[in-house]
This record gives structure tokens, C-alpha cells and sequence, in this order.
């Protein structure tokens, strides 16, 4: 193996470690980190739940004195700036480490180019850009909140063949079938929070919860309630001293006792001609609140809010086998698209298969 491949080899390590972090680490990125002597890993680290410690520091503890002279891979630019922690790029100078490889650099103006030069005024080696699109790829809603103010929205809906999301009666428990279901419950422990309208609480009265077996998640749960239509003693407010509720209104706080009450955050937002919260806005103020991905779990007026509006990176279509046929409630909303030119485009990504379900996941096209 080259020296080249090496580098490609060991970067991709830390990327896997990095991408178990996801919807765990926010505000911060999750970042991996790998350190190599003589060919062999002597630590391997990913950012903790809850942001810190950092991957570079978990995995300088696992390496020791050993660190001396070694190689670290390091999937974002080591941190130069004393925070709640010290910086990483300093760790690294103190260890000893005779060179590090970057994936790509922090876009964090405390930071951006400046790990590389402490590093280098070290006398240390480094490189740069080793797998610099797959690891800005994997904290996609981290560079997002730092560069356009929103986070990474993921908009995930479940219908029949015909894009039916319930009968005319309202019945929508269950479209998909439990690999579906399963799959979906892991998307929800890769997002920081689930959103959905005030419509699917009251019809449904889901938790909202991750539900992965060895995965302790507490995803924030996020409701756009315009009218405080929500009465407190949903099945979501059950849980909220582990898995927060913040509502979203055009009322004010002093309206909202019943929920303030139960625990829950109350978010006064401006609403647009439709009378619906402004989501441009709100993503603003989740990226303030230190969110970098967000799952956009429906019904149909929510996320055909998103698309009218183009704020959506991913898009999660599941497709039951079964049909309702007309009468049934569409999973997506009058757009008023007149002309092809001006229709939604999406950027296909991959097919699953998840038992008698299918699953399309696509990307908003650029």
C-alpha cells in the first residue's frame, strides 16, 4: 500500500467514527480522529455525546506516550481556540505527534486555518484535504449553520404507491411495516431534533422518541403549533425531562402557561401571508440554539411548507406496497406549479428495500 493510500485508508476509519456522532454532538461537529505508528492504531476516537471531549483528545488518552512521532487523522481541522476546552491543536502539539492529516477545515472563524498553522509553527507535518468533500459531507449541517445561519433539514415521508398518507377517515397508523419503521427510528437518532406540525400530535399522539436499542438519544422534539392548539397532555410531554418540546407560535409566552408549565420552550416566530410560521426564520433560530440537523417528520402541509420554500438538503420517501386510491390525504399539499421549469428538483441517491416497503432517499438538486 502507498503512503497516499495509507492516508485515504485511515481517513475513512475516522469517518466511520465520526459518522456514529451524528445527532448526538450539536452544537459541535462529529468529528473522528485515528493515530498511527509504525502501521498500527494506537488510538481511535470519535467527538463525544454532547460535543466534548473532542475526538482528538479521547484518542491522545488512548495512545499515551506512544503518541510521540505517531500520525494523526483527524476528519476536521483541529480547534485553536480555548473554549470550553483547550484547543485540540495544542493537544496535539504537546503529544508530540510528527504529523497530521486534515480531512477539511473548520469553517468556524475561531479556527479556519489557524489549527494548520499552530501545527506547522510546531514543526509539525501536515496535510490537507485527504477525502475533503466525504467529510465535509458528514457534518453537512455543521458547515450549513455556519455558513447560511440554518441547519441540515431532512424532510421524511411515508405513503402508499399513490401517495396517499391516510384513508379518507383519517387513518394513517401504520403505512410501512416494521423494517420501515426500524430504519426510520435510525434516522431519527442521526437528527439533533424531530419536527413536525401540531396536526400529526393531534392525530396521532406520537412520542417522538428514538428508539434504537443500545443508542442513547434524546432528540429534541419540535412542534409548529401557530394557534397553541396543543393541550399538555399529549403523549410527547411525557418524556420531556430527557427529550425537550419546544413549540413553535405566533402567541406569546404569556398564552402558553399550560405548556410552559409541562416544561415545555415556547418560540414566538412571525408567520408569512398563509398564516404560517416563517420557516426561514425558524431555522435561523434553531442554528442559534446550536442545531445542525433536523429531521422534518410531516404531515403534508409541513413539508410541503419546506418544499415550496426549498428548505430541504434530503429528502426520505418510504412507499408502502398498497394503494388508497383517491379520497385518501395526499402526502404533499397544492404547490401551484404551472410550469415544468419551476418543478421541485431532486437528485436521486439510493433505493433500500425494507421488506415489503421501499425506501427513496434523494437529495435537493443544485
Amino acid at each position: 500500500m502507498s503512503y497516499r493510500d495509507a492516508d485515504i485508508w485511515h481517513m475513512r476509519s475516522a469517518l466511520n467514527m465520526a459518522r456514529t456522532g451524528l445527532g448526538r454532538v450539536a452544537p459541535n461537529p462529529s468529528v473522528g480522529c485515528v493515530i498511527v505508528k509504525d502501521g498500527l492504531v494506537i488510538g481511535r476516537a470519535r467527538t463525544a455525546d454532547g460535543g466534548r471531549p473532542h475526538a482528538e483528545t479521547q484518542a491522545l488518552a488512548q495512545a499515551g506516550k506512544s503518541a510521540q512521532g505517531a500520525t494523526a487523522f483527524v476528519t476536521l481541522e483541529p480547534c485553536a481556540h480555548i473554549g470550553k476546552t483547550p484547543p485540540c491543536a495544542q493537544a496535539l502539539i504537546d503529544a508530540g505527534l510528527g504529523k497530521v492529516v486534515i480531512g477539511t477545515l473548520d469553517p468556524d472563524t475561531r479556527v479556519s486555518g489557524q489549527g494548520i498553522s499552530m501545527l506547522q509553527n510546531a514543526g509539525i507535518e501536515v496535510v490537507t484535504g485527504v477525502l475533503d468533500g466525504q467529510c465535509r459531507a458528514l457534518n453537512a449541517g455543521y458547515f450549513l449553520a455556519r455558513e447560511k445561519a440554518r441547519p441540515l433539514i431532512t424532510l421524511k415521508t411515508a405513503s402508499t404507491l399513490d401517495s396517499k398518507i391516510a384513508t379518507a377517515s383519517g387513518e394513517s397508523k401504520w403505512i410501512t411495516g416494521v423494517a420501515a419503521r426500524r430504519f426510520a427510528h435510525i434516522e431519527r437518532s442521526q437528527h439533533d431534533a424531530i419536527l413536525v406540525g401540531v396536526n400529526t400530535i393531534l392525530a396521532d399522539n406520537p412520542s417522538l422518541t428514538s428508539r434504537i436499542e443500545g443508542v442513547d438519544h434524546a432528540p429534541v422534539r419540535i412542534v409548529l403549533d401557530t394557534q397553541l392548539r396543543l393541550s399538555s397532555q399529549e403523549k410527547l410531554f411525557d418524556f420531556i425531562d430527557k427529550n425537550p418540546v419546544w413549540v413553535v407560535t405566533s402567541k406569546s409566552k404569556n398564552e402558553a402557561q399550560m405548556l410552559l408549565k409541562k416544561g415545555a420552550e415556547i418560540l414566538t416566530l412571525p408567520v408569512n401571508e398563509d398564516g404560517q410560521i416563517d420557516l426561514k426564520s425558524l431555522m435561523g433560530v434553531l442554528a442559534e440554539k446550536g442545531l445542525t440537523r433536523v429531521l422534518v417528520e410531516g404531515g403534508a402541509q409541513v413539508a410541503t411548507g419546506f418544499l415550496k420554500c426549498g428548505l430541504f438538503d434530503r429528502f426520505l420517501w418510504f412507499h408502502s406496497a398498497s394503494i388508497l386510491g383517491s379520497g385518501a390525504y395526499n402526502s404533499i399539499q397544492e404547490i401551484n406549479i404551472n410550469n415544468l421549469n419551476n418543478s421541485i428538483k431532486l437528485k436521486f441517491i439510493d433505493r433500500r428495500i425494507l421488506g415489503q416497503d421501499m425506501l427513496d432517499i434523494y437529495e435537493k438538486a443544485q
